[in-house]
Parts: structure tokens; C-alpha cells; sequence
């Protein structure tokens, strides 16, 4: 890793990545946007990696932006696309939703402004029930700079994404579920995203990264594309190593082997 501020661990096809903060909830400091954007640049170029499990140490998942460690400004300009389609504090998100495999966030404490930003950026997020989530910026006279908006736009009502950005007002983990800011509740978050991750583990790693593909393409192509796209997807399943192996494997009474 670049530096201190991200953990990682992979076991049995699974990272784990936690970050690593905790006397400060996480705030995100210049260090911890690079690591976040080189830990996802990592995983991207594994091939041994099926899914990733996105948390925090200690007393919450990311407490939002450590302003008095920005210097008031961005050493890039906030308009410069220095990563694709994203400028740098942007990419710390947006990394994980570009990433091919399954990426689940384990929320607890506080997902605050930025924190719940790269929340955001996972595929699914499961919550405490009495974590509390916010879309903090409007607070500090600021708007959702690092993919907030685009990626809310496909997870609640706009008038709620709305109400929400507008008002900064925290809301609890039962609460996100309902409004659709996460996926589920559980006690143990950790424990429950880790389970997750182990059963997607399992799935043929081609049909899994296909379909994240085809999510990210749901949010902006055009009906045409997609259908296409799913075409192409299915086509190179039809014809990969997985469909054989899950026949042979129910035949033999066994779990799949699947190689990566």
C-alpha cells in the first residue's frame, strides 16, 4: 500500500479492505484519497480477486472529509480528468464502481459526506441499524463532488435525493434501507458483508463479472446498447468453461470448481 491509511487483506478470493483511520473516523485526508484510489487500481488488475468487502476500523465506516487537511483547494483543479471521466478525489469513488467484481460496503457509526460517497460507489452496502448516513456537504456550504449525484440518482427518488442533499439530515441505517441509500441491516455488517462475499466468491467468476458489466452500462446506456451488450455477455458465457463444469459438478453431486 502507498501508505497507512487503507488495509488489506485477501483470503479465499475475497479482499478485504478497511479503512484505516480510526482516531479520526476515517476523515478523508489527501493520504487517504490516494490509497483508496491505488487500492482499487490494485484489485482492478487481479485476477484472483472475486469480490471485495469495503469497511472501516474502529468506531465508524468514514466520518467525510478532514477539511483543515485539504489546504482549501485541489492541487489538480477540480474540472481536470486525471482518472477516465473523474478528477482524483472523484476516482476514491468511482474506482469501486468501475472495479469488475462485486464491491460491498459494511457501514457502521458514520458514513458522513465523502464517506457515504465511496459508500455509494459499492454495489451493495450493508448497514447498522443505528449507523447514521448523511449527504453531509450542503453543511459546509458545499455540494456532493465525488460521484454523489450520479451514483444516488439510481438508488432513490429523485425528490429524495433532493431533501437529502439539501438538508445534510442524518438518517439511521433502518431508515437508509427504506429510503434505498442501502441494502440491508445487520447487527454485524463486517460479519454479513464477509458471508456475502464468500457466497458470490463461489459463482462462476465470468457470469459475475459479466453482470457487473451490465449494471454499470444499466445507468447510462440507451436500450439499444444494453441489449446488445447482454448478448455479447451471454454469448461469451455460452461458450466459456463455467456452464460445463456447473453440469458436471451437479451431476458429481459436488460444489463447482471454478478457475479464475
Amino acid at each position: 500500500m502507498p501508505n497507512d491509511r487503507v488495509c488489506l487483506h485477501i483470503a479465499d478470493a475475497i479482499a478485504d479492505v478497511r479503512l484505516d483511520r480510526p482516531a479520526k473516523l476515517n476523515a478523508l485526508d489527501p493520504d487517504m484519497f490516494a490509497a483508496l484510489r491505488e487500492t482499487s487500481a490494485a484489485l482492478a488488475e487481479r485476477t484472483d480477486v472475486r469480490a471485495v468487502v469495503l469497511s472501516g476500523n474502529g468506531r465508524a465506516f468514514c466520518a467525510g472529509l478532514d477539511l483543515a487537511s485539504m489546504g482549501g483547494g485541489s492541487p489538480d483543479g477540480l474540472g481536470a480528468r486525471t482518472h477516465g471521466i473523474a478528477n482524483g478525489f472523484q476516482q476514491a469513488v468511482w474506482g469501486w464502481r468501475d472495479l469488475p467484481v462485486p464491491v460491498i460496503a459494511a457501514l457502521h457509526g458514520v458514513a458522513f459526506g465523502g464517506g457515504l460517497q465511496i459508500a455509494l460507489g459499492a454495489d451493495i452496502r450493508i448497514v447498522a441499524p443505528d449507523a447514521r448516513l448523511a449527504v453531509m456537504e450542503a453543511r459546509w456550504g458545499l455540494v456532493p463532488d465525488m460521484g454523489g449525484i450520479a451514483l444516488l440518482r439510481g438508488l432513490v427518488r429523485d425528490d429524495v435525493a433532493r431533501e437529502l442533499t439539501y438538508t445534510a439530515r442524518q438518517v439511521s441505517g433502518t431508515e437508509a434501507v427504506a429510503l434505498g441509500l442501502a441494502t440491508r441491516v445487520a447487527d454485524d455488517p463486517h460479519g454479513a458483508a464477509m458471508e456475502l462475499a464468500g457466497r458470490i466468491a463461489a459463482s462462476s467468476p465470468r457470469a459475475i463479472r459479466g453482470a457487473k458489466r451490465l449494471f454499470g452500462l444499466s445507468q447510462d446506456a440507451g436500450a439499444a446498447e444494453l441489449l446488445l451488450a447482454e448478448s455479447r455477455e451471454q454469448e461469451l458465457l455460452l461458450n466459456g468453461p463455467d456452464i460445463p463444469e456447473i453440469l458436471t459438478a451437479q451431476a458429481e453431486n459436488r460444489a463447482p470448481r471454478f478457475a479464475d
